[in-house]
């Protein structure tokens, strides 16, 4: 694991080559994520979160490299939920029980959502 932070493996400008995240969009996907999570929660046959972690105010104060991190865990979380929850759609439709695959899945999202969380407020993982 490196110790030393991004910024010093950053281009001079502090600039991500890709540029800056839409803050507003970021949110927004965050927001979607959780409902399909919530979704998830039902076929797992969990509970739901009342309370999803926020993330507008860490959006706010994060720095150029951690929006950019957070950004890409963001797709990354989607692009590996919308096709499971098809996936778990179809267990569902052919009467199969989709309980313990949903679990599986919902504590990949979890801890995925943990990982972004933590690139943007480093205090949390510790």
């Amino acid at each position: 694991m490196a110790t030393l932070p991004p910024e010093s493996i950053l281009p001079a400008d502090g600039q991500m080559p890709s540029g800056q995240p839409d803050a507003a969009a970021m949110v927004e996907s965050w927001a979607a994520l959780h409902r399909d999570a919530d979704s998830l929660a039902a076929m797992a046959g969990i509970a739901r979160e009342t309370d999803p972690a926020p993330l507008a105010d860490l959006v706010d104060t994060a720095r150029d490299w951690q929006l950019a991190f957070a950004a890409q865990g963001i797709a990354d979380i989607s692009a590996m939920l919308k096709p499971g929850l098809a996936a778990l759609a179809t267990l569902t439709a052919r009467g199969q029980d989709a309980a313990a695959p949903a679990l599986a899945l919902w504590r990949e999202f979890h801890s995925a959502r943990a990982s972004v969380l933590a690139v943007l407020d480093p205090a949390r993982s510790a």
